[in-house]
């Protein structure tokens, strides 16, 4: 019996995870059983268990979180468990990477988008925008009675960081450098949004869920956000909705989004027997077909070049997105485990700056915090 932990607990994603894992442990002549925890508890839980030398085979994590886990030498470089690369691209080898070693393999990748409501945007006589100039006034024109012009996620969490760095790195902001100029424009961007009455207020309070949720009951024409929000949002046939790439300072700008998903990855248990039969399993799991299946069911892109051409030929409203993945970027490519304090900083910053203070001092601050740690 080999088991993966993962945070697949809504019914849907844990029947997918079953399925494959019968498919790949029938394959291997394995018995391969999934251990399902809330996302926010795997890294907890992985940490307790791996005190108590008793790790699963296998621990699915968030791609941020995995270099934590790396740094203390908990994981097994899967290159040496004959996991190859070569269809896999560079920014999606790096999601899965901590200081060159590759550790997690992901079987498919998100970002995000920017999705409107046709119907509204088609009664206003509005172009899809491309630029923030065109967004913010788009966004003015759209708003009207209880409708914003757009919904997005600025709270208290990883989601509202999430969110941030399209506007961030599309500007040539960098984590690393949390108060210089590029970021301050970002963040003064967002504000801009709010004061035109552009934004609701709650956005400070708002998860990327909660923005979906107002997407779909017509309170908002536009939305930040993501594919995971797909199977949600075609559950109202009467909801015509359509994807763009974000926005850009400047017409002709890359748009740059975060590389958002889940990696498989090996802990280092000592037996080593067990730990080549994991490889095989997440190779498996992760492999052309497993990720063709996978993506079609899920929304996401496949992280496998060959596979992801397929599905923008199966889900051609959804290519948009895949270009967006193209161009996408890890969060902790440039800081490893440092991710988590910028991550912090930023939240802390979202809420200061949208709620009064000057963005430059909000972001001075979350620099010292991500610096200092504290």
């Amino acid at each position: 019996m080999y088991t993966v932990l993962n945070s697949s607990t809504d019914e849907t994603y844990h029947r997918w995870d079953a399925e494959a894992m019968a498919r790949c442990g029938k394959r291997l002549g394995v018995t391969v059983e999934q251990q399902s925890v809330p996302a926010s508890q795997v890294m907890t839980k992985a940490l307790r268990m791996a005190s108590s030398k008793s790790l699963p085979d296998i621990v699915q994590f968030d791609a941020s979180e995995m270099p934590t886990f790396a740094e203390a030498g908990g994981l097994v470089d899967l290159r040496t468990l004959g996991l190859r690369t070569e269809d896999v691209p560079e920014g999606i080898v790096d999601f899965g990477s901590y200081q060159g070693t590759y550790y997690g393999a992901a079987r498919s990748v998100n970002t995000l988008a920017l999705f409107y409501n046709k119907d509204i945007l088609d009664e206003a006589g509005a172009e899809v925008p491309t630029t923030w100039e065109e967004l913010r006034e788009t966004a003015r024109q759209l708003t009207r009675g209880k409708r914003y012009g757009l919904a997005l996620s600025a709270g208290g969490a990883e989601d509202g960081v999430f969110q941030f760095t399209p506007f961030m790195w599309s500007n040539g902001g960098d984590e690393t450098d949390l108060d210089s100029p590029r970021v301050v424009e970002a963040l003064d961007y967002w504000k801009a949004l709010l004061q035109d009455g552009s934004l609701s207020k709650s956005t400070v309070n708002w998860t990327q869920a909660d923005v979906n949720d107002q997407f779909m009951a017509g309170n908002a024409a536009m939305m930040i956000n993501g594919p995971w929000q797909v199977e949600t949002l075609n559950t109202d046939t009467s909801l015509h909705w359509e994807i763009a790439p974000i926005p850009v300072p400047e017409a002709g700008a890359e748009s740059v989004g975060p590389l958002g998903g889940a990696v498989l990855t090996v802990p280092r248990t000592g037996d080593t027997r067990r730990e080549e039969t994991a490889g095989r399993i997440v190779a498996c799991l992760a492999s052309e077909k497993e990720q063709l299946t996978y993506a079609l069911n899920s929304w996401m892109v496949p992280a496998n070049e060959k596979a992801a051409a397929e599905w923008r030929e199966r889900v051609p409203e959804l290519d948009a997105l895949a270009g967006q993945v193209a161009a996408a970027r890890s969060r902790t490519a440039r800081l490893g485990a440092g991710w988590s304090a910028v991550s912090l900083a930023l939240q802390s910053a979202f809420q200061s700056a949208l709620t009064g203070q000057s963005s430059e001092s909000a972001l001075k601050r979350a620099q010292q915090r991500a610096t200092s740690g504290n």
